[in-house]
């Protein structure tokens, strides 16, 4: 692992990267190409693993033919989440973005691996804004992409929204060694709703880590607690996308729980939807 290598190259585009931080709006994010010195790259991708029974693969209402998994990865990989671990790292990351005391979750709660196939697709989206273990603040995503000679027609990207204009702010396609950074907060709204239309068996492979603080001192402090909030952003081929993701997540929950399981966590979701609250947080 190029510990040194690859804190110096951070190091020394740290004014470049953060006037490109600066200029988000109505958030702040940046993409950067390069983001890891190659040989690292290259060996992250070589030994990135395909999915097995330790991936966790769910079907929801705005996901499908994604996989994840937050342990048991190969050696160079390891490496690499605790590279991004080091407070070294997490230095340059807060004053690239001016957001002190990072802190980064070592269970890499949602994060991880994820392998997206396929025709899998997830839609527009905030994320949860207090982790549900640790009750710390979440505050920031790094994610890194691994994929090589990856077409416009292959969809995937990754949008930007600011869901006040409903405008898109970005599109950026998820090549590889391309990091993509953003601040999570309740504006942040990303995804890459569009399914992928990858040949097989390519799949959309990428690094994802989330950083927390114990405080934040924005105007997002008192905001409730909440999980992943959808917006939909593709029209009527969102719609009907998001009914047969529904419909397929409906049969899988059938097959893991029993019917009165199943209907009470619908009643309970359809209280809360009534009732004005946000998705539990768990």
């Amino acid at each position: 692992m190029q510990v040194e290598s690859t804190l110096a190259r951070l190091e020394s585009r740290k004014g470049e990267l953060r006037q490109k931080w600066f200029s988000g709006k109505p958030f702040h994010y940046l993409f950067v190409d390069d983001f890891l010195p190659r040989e690292l790259a290259e060996d992250l991708l070589a030994c990135y693993p395909a999915p097995d029974q330790s991936w966790t693969k769910t079907t929801y209402v705005h996901q499908s033919n994604k996989h994840h998994v937050q342990s048991g990865f190969p050696e160079p990989i390891k490496e690499y989440f605790a590279l991004v671990a080091m407070p070294k790292f997490l230095k340059i990351v807060s004053e690239i973005t001016g957001i002190d005391d990072l802190i980064a979750d070592p269970k890499l709660f949602g994060g991880g691996l994820h392998q997206t196939f396929p025709d899998g697709f997830l839609d527009v989206h905030i994320d949860y804004n207090i982790h549900p273990e640790t009750k710390l603040y979440r505050r920031l995503n790094l994610l890194v992409y691994l994929n090589k000679n990856w077409e416009r027609e292959y969809e995937g990207y990754v949008e930007l929204w600011d869901m006040e204009s409903e405008k898109l702010l970005e599109n950026i396609a998820p090549i590889f060694n391309r990091a993509v950074m953003f601040e999570t907060n309740e504006i942040s709204y990303h995804g890459h709703p569009v399914p992928l239309k990858c040949p097989p068996p390519m799949t959309r492979k990428s690094l994802a880590v989330y950083y927390y603080s114990k405080e934040r001192d924005d105007q997002y402090r008192s905001a409730r607690e909440h999980n992943t909030i959808y917006k939909q952003t593709s029209g009527l081929q969102g719609y009907v996308k998001t009914f047969c993701s529904s419909c397929r997540s409906f049969v899988e929950r059938l097959r893991r729980e029993s019917p009165g399981e199943l209907c009470g966590h619908l009643m309970k979701k359809c209280y809360r939807k009534i009732k004005g609250l946000p998705p539990e947080n768990k």
